[in-house]
């Protein structure tokens, strides 16, 4: 393709970049390179793109991440087997015994399980801090700190921290930081071009959009970092299969769309559940009540398709209302076509049951899908009571 891409817009880029048409036959979808090694022209003299071994490098792959790159604004793409390998990835090749890091108060349980359960096994302390709060997060920083490890929205409070002052923060201590993008997308937030030197996401949510697939991914625009990356991904294995890569491609060139029928979704939903008599608080930063609107209106395309809100009866009654919903399924993940809820208590953030990250046991949080802004309403509506 001789259009330049770089000038282009997001949904163009997201067809087209790194999906040429196939120079062979013509296709126009990239194919499923479904192989586990390729024919050598001679003893160590690999073919056009460097394939030798599909653990190493495949077409299919090249295509994802050479997409997903071009979408965050980064030279480099990484695409991993799932969004906690892109993770491990990034604290392995980033932290040594001995550093410390700075997690965000109000993140996701499966980040806090393996720096918790893991890497603090390997000789790697933390620190938490509310990433809202710049005097606090500036007192949570270390000599030894290394990383500041932020989701902004976060998981499932839908905290917003603001990315400019987080990065002033960790460069100025000689520390790194890192973004996980999942719940905002490239489409609605770019944190590298706030500052931050590392993207991850897991791309089984939004990205992939179909609820089929599990994956992560890398992103940087750093040299070295890149190939230290590359080097443990493909010393340790953890890479997705080519259909994997493929259905998230698939799924990249409609991302666009799609996160705009979960933004206008997802602020109808907020706006109900905020005037609704059983529900006590609403966690969306659409709504100008949230402490972090300013913010997220700044850094941020529109506020996205994750809402949290507490049951006004507590506990009970919020998992009586998980289960009578009919077109929330009641499921863990998020960023799917369909709309989902779960409790995150006893689901996705039970792994941080009894720590300074525990959330509230009357905590419901919706994944707002693209059906019916009205059935949806109804629904919830009904299950409310």
């Amino acid at each position: 393709m001789t259009h330049d891409l770089s000038r282009s817009g997001f949904e163009t880029r997201a067809i087209h970049a790194g999906q040429e048409p196939d120079p062979r036959t013509g296709a126009v979808i990239v194919p499923i390179y479904q192989t586990s090694t390729y024919a050598q022209d001679g003893v160590g003299g690999t073919r056009e793109g460097d394939y030798e071994y599909s653990r190493t490098a495949n077409p299919t792959r090249t295509a994802l991440e050479q997409a997903l790159a071009s979408l965050e604004g980064a030279r480099h793409g990484l695409a991993f087997a799932s969004g906690m390998a892109a993770t491990d990835a990034v604290l392995r090749t980033v932290l040594r015994p001995g550093d410390h890091l700075v997690l965000g108060n109000d993140a996701y349980g499966g980040t806090f399980r393996l720096i918790d359960k893991v890497l603090k096994n390997w000789g790697v302390s933390y620190g938490v801090a509310d990433l809202s709060n710049v005097d606090e997060v500036r007192a949570a920083v270390r000599p030894e700190t290394k990383l500041i490890w932020c989701e902004t929205p976060s998981n499932p409070l839908l905290g917003i921290a603001d990315l400019a002052v987080l990065a002033e923060i960790a460069h100025g201590a000689g520390a790194r930081l890192v973004v996980d993008n999942t719940f905002a997308t490239p489409y609605l937030q770019t944190p590298l071009a706030l500052g931050a030197d590392i993207v991850v996401h897991s791309t089984t949510k939004y990205l992939g959009g179909h609820s089929d697939v599990v994956g992560g991914a890398v992103l940087t625009n750093e040299d070295e970092l890149r190939e230290q990356l590359f080097f443990l991904r493909n010393s340790a294995g953890a890479v997705p299969g080519p259909f994997d890569a493929w259905l998230t491609l698939r799924g990249l060139k409609t991302l666009a769309v799609r996160m705009d029928r979960h933004c206008d979704n997802a602020e109808q939903i907020a706006e109900m559940l905020s005037a609704h008599p059983k529900v006590a608080e609403v966690y969306y930063p659409g709504l100008t009540a949230h402490s972090g609107h300013d913010v997220a209106a700044k850094q941020m395309r529109r506020f996205g398709g994750m809402i949290s809100f507490r049951h006004a009866d507590g506990r009970q009654a919020a998992l009586d209302t998980a289960s009578r919903t009919e077109l929330f399924i009641l499921a863990e993940s998020l960023g799917g076509i369909e709309s989902l809820i779960e409790h995150p208590g006893q689901m996705t953030h039970a792994s941080v049951a009894g720590s300074m990250l525990q959330v509230p046991a009357d905590l419901l949080r919706l994944s707002v899908g693209i059906e019916d802004v009205r059935d949806l309403s109804e629904d919830l509506r009904a299950a409310l009571g």
